[in-house]
């Protein structure tokens, strides 16, 4: 299989499979008629940035295909991708039905810090999951201007969200 159909379907699936699990882990935890749409994580700002990435992957591709071809830094990516979803995913468990797709920013009675599993080490394990499975889906496609976007655009997403 040629390198550049392996990244692509790398990507599909590692896409496909994050916002799928997403959704089954809040309805899982949270049932079916409290979930919508919404916990597939897909927003505008997610589909321009998934757009671009694919731009300068053909771009690229066309025009630079030994950058392409570097089989070391796309299975680094892979590496980050399948960390950083591992990541996301303990953190959503551990947090069962504390964890929510909805940023809460008034206090619950019922509400109970995380302090346990991997919450002990990384205060927003969540976050962390995404910041490194977002990076390494760039590195996995050999898209260095969206290593550097999506490193960026995360950061001060999070970062804002965070606060």
């Amino acid at each position: 299989m040629e390198t550049w159909c392996r990244q692509l379907l790398q990507m599909l699936a590692a896409v496909v499979f994050f916002h799928a699990s997403e959704y089954a882990l809040a309805v899982r935890f949270h049932g079916r008629h409290r979930v919508n749409a919404s916990s597939l994580l897909i927003s505008k700002q997610y589909l321009l940035a998934m757009i671009c990435a694919l731009i300068e992957y053909v771009a690229e591709l066309m025009l630079f295909r030994e950058l392409k071809e570097q089989w070391w830094v796309s299975n680094l990516g892979l590496a980050l991708v399948v960390i950083g979803e591992l990541i996301r995913k303990v953190a959503v468990i551990t947090a069962g039905n504390a964890f929510t797709h909805n940023i809460r920013i008034y206090y619950q009675e019922n509400h109970q810090l995380v302090t346990d599993g991997i919450y002990r080490f990384v205060r927003h394990p969540g976050y962390c999951g995404f910041f490194i499975w977002a990076i390494g889906t760039q590195i996995m496609l050999c898209n260095p201007i969206c290593i550097v976007g999506f490193t960026f655009v995360t950061w001060c997403f999070f970062s804002r969200r965070i606060r």
